[in-house]
């Protein structure tokens, strides 16, 4: 092994001589083959002492500025093993580097993230592991990055994690969330690991499989530490919070635990680890947290790293330096004697100068290499500084400006909820108060509405009662008077008897006296008189006995009479009673009547009140309403002047739906002022319609100011005036709103006017759409996906002709390769076949659940843009499948280029991608037919990296390559070729250049025809989204740094919103 004693006494001259930039210089190249050797393509772990290496570069540097100077043109994207080495290296420069790397690796959050996000889309084993490895990498910086006590390293006493958590529950609470998500992120990646590996014994002594294990000897490490300081948060949350309430903590905490133990144990059984790493052991169930004094057995786990004997390191600059300058002139002499011959001992004036020249030749070409490294590396180093500042600085532009909004936003949101909060607190006390007096107006108002009923119920019952006594009354006179009545008879019927037994007994004297007279005259009529005296005799009797009778009856009838006054007497007293009765519950009932109509009256003038306060609560809402909404449509207003206002965009489609939305807002707000108007009582209608009248119209001014930025001179100057003069309308009847006077007669009338007027320059501002009647939409769409299905197949039909005539054609070799290519071709067309049929019953589903009433052509005219998409990708399918069958017959006839398959392929996969992306977009999330279309895109996704896959080995294949051998070639001829190669290397570059360009200005004119881009009227374009920066590359040494045009997903759409 070399040291540094071999080295030439020339070189340490040198060095002796060397000022602070050459040390640099010599810093930088160390640092970089460093980097280039811990961070390579081979599937081996990172070495020790490299990592070393740049760890302790970071100590001298104080930070990470040389190692990302480096990083970021590493290839990363080519290779898996490359960035999982990468992610590697990161891990153990942000756990041992200088604190200030962490700051450093913040700036580059980007790179890595885009690294992860760039290997998670692609089907590669080492590709998902650092998907995961990046996504824990980020969590790192960002825990730390907030919590600056705990160092990357995350060794802290447990005095600064006690002051870090503090005493507030919340702060414990979110600390605790936070290192469960970071242990998270650990155990996830180790899983991973564990996944692809068979964690036999003899299987991890393998170079390929410890290159997977070793980054895990640092998640080990960390995970000891966060297991540790998890626990410990634990316990201080449960002697703060109840149990119930962190019964999710426990659980989540009793899985990582579950998946931690697993983890060390699967760990300490491998052999790799045993001789690096001394893995704790975990107990064998997690702490109690619900007894305290658990915590006094907790033993935190300790890992130890063993010391090893210090690899024999190899000083490779001094070295390579030693060894340029050493046998370069070896070489240069061994190439010298081959050509002309070895020395014959005589040494001419020639010989020496061609000797002193060729040493200058030397000393000039290692300078020019010097210079051309330092210059390359100064390069590299302030290209990178400043793409870094320029991203912080518009990094830091966007969140001030941001932040300047979100203020705003906050501050605006916080006044009106503190005083919605203000007013719907008073309401409710209000409410509450009322409806407690309201309560009790009413059990008073029941209780005296039951005794009022009660009342009127007796009163009731006893002019029953009252009635039957009168009634039997008047029947006891009645009887009373048709008794002396029968007595007046019977007194009449006695004195006539009496005046007829006179009239009897006077005529019976007078036929006496005539019997006497005529006694001696008539002796014979004596015994007929006495006769006639014997009847008189008997009837007189049966009259003295009726007359008895009579008495008899008369005095039975006295005797009841008297009976019947008796009892007449007894009612009369009885009514008497009742009559005084009813008359004190009468003026009983009075009084009380009178004061329950004191009490309802007393209760009216309170409803009344209540419901001029209830009105002049609800106007007061109103008004509270009215005043938010001039503050909603001023600040829209504003804007209209405002200059952070310029950069904001909108479509004219999107501005002519809020429009239409505005104006449909005011026939709801029409109505709820008339409901208003009507009945005073109830404000709802109309705060409800006014609150989404500002909203929609305030939306309807920003979106017109937005679209103005894009629209030519005229039509922005008009639509801002239209957008100022709606905001005035607007606010004009806001103001008549809050007067009483005038509520009334507030019309929406020049509001209307205005909305429509922006509503017709949005029309007129939107793109000209295809010529094709909206009727026709329907039809179009089911032709061009028929189309489509044809092509396909006719493209599949002319795959398996070319694969048979192939067969017959070519053999060996050739054959293979056809047949390979097409096989693939046959496979892609027939996964895009099936992408189009899921599709086209994706698109039937859609139409079916959003067409409602209307029909198929009614639902594809309404929404014509999104059918005008369909069109456009279906058309675009087809036209790849044609394309791609062309180029494939035209390969398999040695006609054509393999990079037209490749580039085929490419655009059937962005094709394929923006039918499905246009599919989508009116999807259900949780439809089947849209699961099934993203598994068939990705299948097409795969078909067509199979496709690339086959056509660039089958390039590989066929394409016989130079064996390049120079062996013969003097040293004029090398250089001579070498400049020739330099030339024609720097031609290739420049058409290259040229050819980008052109492939930039190509698509830009397909954007603009495709509506990306917005024409304005003096001819000017407004330029595409500027190109997500990525990972940029280290140019060669003498190739320049070229910028290609940024590319744009085939799949994407113009926004339709603001873009704020």
């Amino acid at each position: 092994m070399n040291s540094i004693k071999s080295v030439p006494a020339r070189v340490l001259s040198r060095r002796g001589g060397h000022s602070l930039e050459a040390e640099r210089e010599q810093f930088d190249k160390s640092q970089a083959i460093s980097i280039s050797k811990a961070i390579n393509t081979q599937e081996a772990p990172v070495k020790e002492k490299h990592a070393r290496r740049i760890i302790l570069g970071t100590h001298h540097e104080k930070g990470a500025f040389t190692f990302w100077s480096y990083a970021i043109g590493l290839p990363l994207p080519s290779s898996a093993i490359l960035s999982w080495k990468f992610c590697h290296v990161l891990h153990k420069v942000l756990r041992d580097g200088h604190p200030n790397v962490l700051q450093d690796c913040q700036r580059y959050r980007s790179n890595i993230r885009e690294t992860g996000d760039l290997w998670g889309h692609l089907h590669d084993r080492y590709g998902q592991l650092v998907n995961i490895y990046t996504r824990l990498l980020l969590t790192k910086i960002s825990f730390h990055i907030k919590h600056p006590e705990f160092p990357p390293g995350l060794e802290v006493s447990d005095e600064v994690l006690e002051k870090t958590a503090g005493t507030d529950v919340n702060n414990i609470f979110q600390l605790t969330v936070e290192l469960f998500d970071y242990l998270d992120w650990e155990l996830k990646l180790s899983e991973s690991v564990f996944r692809q590996l068979n964690t036999s014994m003899a299987i991890s002594q393998m170079s390929a499989v410890q290159c997977r294990l070793a980054p895990l000897i640092q998640v080990i490490q960390d995970c000891s530490h966060l297991y540790h300081y998890a626990v410990k948060l634990m316990f201080k949350l449960h002697s703060c919070l109840p149990a119930d309430t962190l019964q999710g903590h426990r659980d989540r905490f009793h899985e990582q635990f579950r998946s931690l133990k697993n983890f060390f144990k699967k760990a300490s059984d491998m052999l790799y680890f045993k001789r690096l790493i001394q893995i704790p052991r975990l107990p064998e169930s997690p702490p109690n947290f619900l007894r305290a004094s658990a915590l006094a057995e907790h033993v935190k786990p300790v890992v130890v790293i063993p010391e090893e004997a210090p690899e024999d390191e190899e000083p490779e600059n001094l070295i390579e330096i030693s060894t340029a300058s050493t046998t370069e002139p070896q070489v240069t002499s061994d190439i010298f004697e081959q050509t002309f011959g070895p020395p014959n001992g005589i040494r001419d004036d020639r010989d020496a100068q061609i000797e002193s020249l060729k040493k200058e030749v030397d000393m000039l070409h290692a300078e020019m290499e010097k210079i051309k490294l330092e210059a390359q590396r100064y390069i590299t180093q302030l290209k990178a500084q400043v793409n870094s500042l320029e991203g912080e600085v518009e990094e830091q532009r966007k969140q001030k400006q941001k932040a300047l909004v979100d203020n705003e936003q906050l501050r605006d949101e916080l006044e009106r909820l503190q005083r919605v909060k203000q007013d719907s607190d008073r309401s409710q006390r209000l409410c509450a108060e009322a409806e407690k007096k309201a309560n009790a107006t009413e059990i008073r108002y029941t209780k005296l509405k039951e005794k009022h009923s009660e009342l009127i119920n007796t009163h009731a019952e006893l002019l029953r009662k009252n009635a039957d006594t009168a009634k039997q009354l008047t029947v006891t006179q009645q009887s009373q008077e048709e008794v002396a009545r029968v007595k007046e008879q019977l007194a009449f019927q006695v004195e006539q008897v009496k005046r007829e037994a006179e009239m009897k007994l006077e005529d019976q004297s007078v036929q006496m006296e005539q019997l006497r007279q005529e006694l001696d005259a008539r002796r014979d009529e004596l015994d007929q008189a006495q006769r006639l005296l014997s009847q008189a005799k008997q009837a007189g009797v049966e009259l003295n006995a009726q007359v008895e009778a009579l008495h008899a009856e008369k005095e039975v009838l006295r005797r009841s009479v008297s009976e019947k006054e008796c009892e007449l007497l007894s009612t009369r007293g009885l009514i008497e009673e009742k009559e005084l009765q009813l008359n004190q519950e009468a003026d009983k009932a009075t009084r009380e009547i009178c004061e329950l109509q004191g009490r309802l009256l007393e209760k009216s003038n309170q409803e009344q009140s209540l419901q001029q306060k209830l009105l002049d609560e609800q106007f007061g809402i109103l008004q509270e309403t009215v005043r938010e909404a001039e503050g909603i449509l001023r600040d829209a207003v504003a804007k209209l002047d405002d200059p952070l206002h310029v950069r904001c965009t909108s479509s004219p489609d999107y501005l002519l739906s809020r429009a239409q939305a505005a104006l449909e807002s005011t026939d709801a707000l029409e109505n709820g002022h008339a409901q208003y108007v009507a009945s005073m009582a109830d404000a709802a209608g109309l705060v409800g319609a006014l609150a989404l009248f500002a909203h929609l119209t305030a939306d309807t001014i920003v979106n017109g100011s937005a679209t103005s930025h894009l629209a030519p001179t005229d039509h922005a100057d008009r639509l801002m005036e239209t957008c100022r003069d709606c905001g005035q309308r607007s606010l004009d009847y806001l103001g008549k709103l809050k007067d009483k006077k005038t509520l009334g007669h507030a019309e929406l009338g020049d509001v209307r006017q205005a909305l429509r007027g922006v509503l017709q320059l949005a029309q007129e501002l939107r793109p000209k759409s295809l010529d094709i009647k909206q009727e026709e939409l329907g039809d179009m769409v089911e032709k061009e996906m028929a189309s489509t299905s044809e092509a396909i197949e006719d493209a599949v039909r002319r795959i398996e002709e070319m694969m048979s005539q192939a067969r017959n054609e070519s053999s060996g070799v050739k054959l293979e390769v056809n047949e390979r290519i097409l096989n693939s071709c046959t496979d892609l067309m027939k996964a895009i076949r099936l992408l189009v049929m899921t599709s086209t019953n994706l698109q039937k589903e859609i139409v079916e659940s959003g067409r409602g009433a209307a029909t198929t052509q009614e639902f594809y005219a309404k929404n014509s843009r999104w059918t005008e998409g369909l069109i456009s990708a279906s058309k675009a399918v087809g036209w790849g499948a044609t394309q791609l069958v062309e180029s494939a017959d035209r390969v398999v006839l040695h006609t054509g280029k393999y990079e037209e398959l490749i580039v085929c392929s490419h655009e059937i996969a962005a094709s394929t991608a923006q039918l499905v992306a246009a599919s989508k977009v009116k999807a259900e999330k949780s439809s089947r037919n849209l699961g099934r279309l993203q598994e068939c895109s990705r299948n097409v996704n795969e078909m067509a990296a199979n496709v690339v896959a086959s056509t660039k080995s089958g390039q590989e294949q066929i394409e016989e390559k130079d064996t390049m051998d120079f062996s013969g070639m003097s040293l004029i001829k090398l250089k001579k070729e070498e400049m020739e190669t330099q030339v024609k290397v720097l031609e290739l570059e420049k058409r290259l250049e040229g050819e980008r360009v052109r492939l930039g200005e190509l698509r830009k004119q397909h954007y603009a025809l495709a509506g990306g881009y917005d024409a304005v009227e003096d001819g000017e374009a407004k330029p595409a989204p500027a190109p997500r920066r990525g990972i940029l590359k280290k140019p060669p040494l003498a190739q320049k740094p070229g910028h290609g045009e940024p590319e744009r997903d085939p799949g994407s759409y113009p926004p339709h919103g603001a873009n704020f």
